[in-house]
């Protein structure tokens, strides 16, 4: 089956925002190191892309319908409070190898939901084989050629969560996607997003003090996490689901580690070893596979 033009794009922009979100790690440390909670972090980085996206949006408030009113909450919680701080929290209590590997099961997941829940989401034999080949590869670049295996229940239990949290919020889209554009969509993803978050100052009161906002690396690092990687990326994320599909879309979360690889060896000058390499064809051997 020939893809149409908007097809086309939407796999390029998929590519392209997925490996954007592989380098936000090194953002994130800068602002960790820099004072900052990962709650903070997020409800800045959430605010800063809602108020960028309000002038390119339209004014009405409200969904048509409370029933799709209540799916963009769902997506607020799922795409963005519940993953971050599911994601972030697993980091206190696993090894940051075990977060990446069990986060980056949301393709297989947002596979075995769709089966379950979506009758009319076809998953074909081809998408399984291309899939599970380029997991495989995923998990080669996210361990390098060191596994160790550290059990951590209530670490790897809370990563499982985030990946699944994204799971739901790829499949909820497409419930909404028909109906309204990827610039409402999304301004109602960070709207929820922050709103959501809120409740976990509770837990870790805010304690970054303003007057830090104005130091170089955190003022950039949060522009680049607000504007573009999440401001810019959700938004494209959303249309790119409605142009090829949730399942195919999500295929490309398997890209992820090569844009940290990349990151990693260019800015943190770690090596890159033969088990990577050898993950990276594998990737893009399986994205290649379940994509036809």
């Amino acid at each position: 089956m020939r893809l149409t033009s908007s097809q086309k794009w939407g796999h390029t922009v998929a590519i392209g925002v997925v490996l954007t979100w592989g380098v936000t790690f090194i953002n994130t440390k800068v602002l960790l190191t820099s004072g900052m909670t990962p709650v903070e972090i997020f409800i800045v980085r959430f605010a800063m892309a809602y108020a960028c996206i309000w002038p390119f949006s339209e004014r009405r408030l409200w969904c048509h319908t409370w029933r799709d009113e209540a799916v963009m909450l769902l997506l607020g919680l799922t795409g963005g409070s519940l993953y971050f701080a599911a994601e972030n929290e697993a980091l206190r209590w696993t090894m940051a190898n075990n977060v990446s590997f069990l986060v980056s099961t949301a393709p297989l997941l947002t596979m075995l939901l769709a089966l379950l829940f979506f009758r009319e989401m076809r998953v074909t034999p081809r998408l399984v084989a291309g899939s599970l080949l380029a997991f495989a590869g995923m998990a080669a670049i996210i361990y390098n050629g060191h596994f160790v295996l550290h059990v951590s229940p209530r670490g790897d239990l809370l990563a499982i969560a985030a990946a699944l949290a994204w799971a739901l919020y790829s499949l909820l889209i497409r419930r909404v996607a028909r109906r309204y554009t990827a610039v409402f969509i999304t301004r109602k993803v960070f709207a929820y997003g922050v709103l959501t978050a809120l409740p976990l100052l509770a837990w870790h009161p805010w304690q970054f003090p303003p007057s830090a906002f104005m130091r170089l690396p955190v003022c950039a690092n949060l522009l680049f996490l607000g504007v573009v990687a999440s401001f810019l990326c959700f938004m494209l994320w959303s249309w790119a689901v409605k142009q090829v599909g949730a399942l195919r879309t999500n295929n490309y979360i398997y890209l992820n580690p090569i844009a940290t690889l990349a990151a990693s060896a260019i800015v943190l000058h770690e090596p890159v070893t033969p088990v990577a390499l050898a993950g990276l064809a594998m990737i893009i051997a399986g994205l290649y596979v379940a994509q036809r």
